[in-house]
């Protein structure tokens, strides 16, 4: 029987400290046919020095400047044509069967788009953490449109020991199905390009269930993630950076939000507006750029929310169960009402 292909697409920019053990790990993966693509977005360190010295065992697209993550990753993705896609982080090591696990689990059931598997935080430059802790087990949105890593920080105490449901995968290391990238994608692109770099990965992972689509996070797959840019922690995070992340809070419930999900969360979701807006105003005037940037990606957010609304396929009360102030998953064997997917909903909040 042969082995399932993955494209593994990596997005580096100056990673100079990580890539070369990243794709070591890479390298040592058994059980799957491997394509990996590298998109490097004019990297100014030694990175594509590294790059080079894979030889042909990687393919290595060059940009000529920094397209931001979501555009790059979208290159990566378009490069290959294999069963699965595996969007993965420059810094993030995999235990060697790390993708025949998220295979295995995805291969379970033909719903499943998306699967995570149980990621470890890790120091930099790679330095172990004692005693472990977690970084991702997947996402979960709250009423106030946040969404976080469940489990982060977290010890590792057996807690997300089970595999089960949950609301998507977080990109340092999502396996995407190519059924699924295709379906989900607006004007040929995954990732929404608008969004550069922050929030991608839950964006996508909103417009997937809104499709229909699920996502399976399994334990049996480990990896280790350093996370420079660790939430909560603006200060550690370039100005940016920062302005994006405000920027795509806004465009992505511009895109995905529903009219049950605004009736049911409005006075909490317009509270933490108001929060993010005088944060902006007092403490981060840096970020105050966003909503200039919100307003000429405007055109482009609608056009996709329409497309979006145009081919939903979850009612309101399907897609308002994974809204919760904790974080919230169903078991793998849970009876979960699906639209057939033809029986596309009619937009009722375009």
């Amino acid at each position: 029987m042969p082995e399932p292909t993955v494209c593994i697409s990596i997005v580096t920019y100056n990673s100079s400290r990580y890539i070369r053990r990243c794709l070591e790990s890479v390298l040592r993966q058994r059980g799957v046919e491997l394509d990996i693509v590298v998109v490097d977005n004019a990297s100014a360190d030694d990175t594509r020095k590294i790059l080079d010295g894979f030889g042909d065992r990687i393919r290595i697209i060059p940009n000529e400047g920094n397209v931001g993550f979501a555009a790059a990753q979208n290159q990566g993705i378009r490069a290959s044509r294999s069963e699965w896609v595996l969007t993965l982080n420059p810094d993030l090591l995999m235990e060697e069967d790390f993708l025949a696990q998220l295979v295995e689990a995805g291969e379970s059931d033909p719903r499943t788009g998306v699967v995570c598997g149980k990621l470890l935080s890790i120091g930099p430059g790679f330095r172990p953490l004692n005693p472990p802790r977690l970084d991702s087990t997947g996402l979960f949105f709250t009423p106030t449109m946040r969404h976080f890593d469940r489990g982060w920080h977290q010890p590792d105490d057996g807690a997300y020991d089970h595999a089960e449901y949950v609301f998507g995968a977080c990109a340092a290391a999502a396996l995407y199905r190519r059924r699924m990238v295709d379906d989900v994608s607006i004007d040929g692109e995954f990732f929404d390009p608008d969004f550069f770099a922050y929030r991608e990965d839950a964006d996508v992972a909103w417009r997937a269930q809104l499709l229909g689509w699920r996502c399976i996070y399994t334990p049996a797959a480990v990896g280790w993630h350093v996370r420079s840019a660790p939430p909560g922690n603006r200060r550690s995070i370039s100005a940016l950076i920062n302005m994006h992340s405000v920027k795509n809070r806004f465009l992505m419930r511009i895109k995905n939000s529903t009219a049950g999900l605004y009736r049911s969360c409005l006075l909490p979701m317009v509270a933490r507006d108001l929060a993010v807006i005088a944060g902006c105003l007092v403490m981060e005037p840096r970020s105050l750029p966003a909503f200039w940037s919100l307003a000429k990606c405007w055109p482009a957010a609608w056009h996709r929310r329409q497309e979006i609304m145009r081919r939903r396929r979850v009612s309101d009360a399907q897609l308002m169960r994974w809204f919760r102030y904790e974080p919230f998953s169903e078991p793998l064997t849970a009876e979960v009402a699906e639209e057939t997917p033809s029986a596309v909903l009619a937009p009722d909040a375009a």
